[in-house]
């Protein structure tokens, strides 16, 4: 028996599932490398003010690691990076987490099937398998607008926020829109001395009590009764099951969302911006925007929305097509993350040399969001394809490291050296994906980040049952695996 030495790389959502699953599957020699500070992926690197999961609590946890007592139904960011922090703690994984330990390049070597990997601090390590965990909503995305870098005051991006900033009694500029664009603004409007928001496309937003705290009696019945706990986290999987109908299939469910998002704009959105705040796209095409506030705050006396053209940022301001220079003394980019970068920036070096950026240049493509060709022993927790509107993140993480567990149980027994998902089940699979894209919502005329470099939609358009199919145990014939050597 040879245990296999095992990398994961990155410590969010996907990384604590798999080192979780690791754990329990009784594998020994395995590490966490996290570029980050502390765990929790986008949790850790986004805190910027107002930020709230747009998912309910109670169903935005792990199934191994149950929390009854969140303070709010939907939780905030340093609520649930808490939570991270504290199942790392108390599963007992924190010694098998490095911080602060990017991985710069891994390589592949051909001749004894083994992966190097260059890391920040200096040092060379080697592993029989990586694991990819580095989740999708990472790198930000930095506009290109001529004379950012002129600008007089501070500017950050919402991914990279300045605990520091002073914002209450100044002019802010916030320039993106989306769940953050709409979440910022809603949390700076009430401080600021003016607040302009700056809207290219504007977004539909469903209108909920997302401040709504978790009554206290319940976090205390659920402590009580772990068991119904348990049964509720997996009424909500159930149930989600109706969201993955929603927005994969034309149905009077979808009808009534988008009745509803309009609903929710008539009643809330002022009639003197309600013509700009108009999507000319249906609802639920883009990442839904859940909220609360916006509307409230974008019609405030000292808000105003801007949907002009930016030409250009100079000292003073924001410049837009019309000639108006709309002044400024703080610059907030809401502009989102190049969520197609996966694993990038790290240069990732497969079988023959092939480099992961030619091998992806029209786009990220895998197979089953686990495996790329031409990248033996190397897999990927919620990579290409994950992205979901309707099935929970935890899920598909810890049931995407259960099927790469075992690949490295058939390491460990003496079955396999090296495996590698083959071309043909990888084109066969992502012609499944664009079949299936054909009557999602996503796929009736918006532009949206789940678009790639090659303009397919990188997302997950089967239900949660066709997930649990394909990765409930490997398929042979659709990989190349290689014996050891007798």
């Amino acid at each position: 028996m040879t245990e296999p030495r095992v990398v994961v790389i990155g410590a969010g959502v996907a990384g604590i599932s798999t080192a979780y699953v690791l754990q329990q599957q009784g594998f020994t020699d395995w590490v966490v490398l996290e570029k980050g500070s502390d765990v929790g992926g986008v949790w850790y690197w986004n805190h910027y003010p107002g930020l709230t999961c747009d998912v309910p609590s109670q169903i935005y946890q792990f199934a191994f690691a149950p929390k009854p007592d969140w303070e709010r139904v939907w939780a905030t960011g340093p609520q649930i990076q808490r939570y991270h922090r504290d199942v790392v703690d108390e599963l007992g994984l924190a010694d098998r987490i490095r911080c602060d330990t990017e991985v710069l390049a891994a390589e592949f070597d051909d001749a004894d099937g083994t992966w190097t990997l260059t890391l920040s601090t200096g040092e060379t390590m080697v592993a029989d398998f990586v694991v990819c965990a580095t989740g999708v909503l990472e790198n930000p995305a930095i506009p290109d607008i001529d004379g950012l870098a002129d600008f007089a005051g501070p500017v950050v991006h919402t991914a990279r926020w300045d605990d520091s900033l002073v914002t209450d009694g100044r002019k802010i500029a916030v320039i993106g829109t989306g769940s953050t664009g709409v979440q910022v603004v809603s949390a700076l409007q009430p401080g600021a001395a003016g607040i302009t928001h700056f809207v290219r496309s504007p977004q539909w937003v469903l209108w909920a009590p997302m401040g709504l705290p978790q009554v206290g009696a319940v976090s205390a019945l659920f402590r009580r009764a772990p068991g119904l706990l348990d049964r509720v986290h997996r009424g909500l999987l159930w149930g989600s099951g109706i969201l993955a109908d929603i927005v994969t299939t034309p149905s009077w469910r979808r009808r009534a969302v988008q009745a509803y998002a309009r609903l929710s704009l008539r009643a809330q959105a002022p009639a003197r911006l309600r013509e700009d705040l108009t999507p000319d796209y249906e609802p639920l095409c883009k990442r839904q925007v859940v909220s609360g506030s916006y509307y409230r705050a974008i019609r405030a006396r000292n808000a105003s929305l801007v949907t002009e053209r930016i030409t250009g940022v100079e000292p003073g301001g924001v410049r837009t097509a019309d000639g108006r220079l709309h002044e400024a003394d703080v610059l907030v980019l809401a502009t989102g993350f190049r969520a197609h970068d996966y694993m990038r920036p790290m240069e990732v070096t497969g079988r023959e040399g092939i480099k992961l950026d030619d091998a992806w240049a029209d786009g990220p493509r895998a197979y089953r969001m686990t495996a790329v060709p031409g990248f033996p022993n190397l897999f990927t927790v919620l990579g290409p394809n994950s992205p979901t509107g309707s099935i929970s993140l935890q899920f598909s993480a810890e049931l995407s490291a259960k099927y790469i567990a075992q690949w490295l149980t058939r390491f460990r027994d003496g079955e396999l050296a090296t495996v590698e998902v083959t071309e043909e089940a990888t084109d066969a699979f992502n012609r499944q994906v664009a079949e299936a894209m054909v009557p999602t919502v996503w796929n009736t005329g918006c532009n949206s980040w789940y678009f790639t470099e090659g303009g397919t939609i990188d997302l997950w358009p089967f239900d949660r049952k066709t997930m649990v199919r394909m990765l409930s145990r490997p398929e042979d014939a659709d990989f190349h695996v290689r014996v050891p050597a007798r």
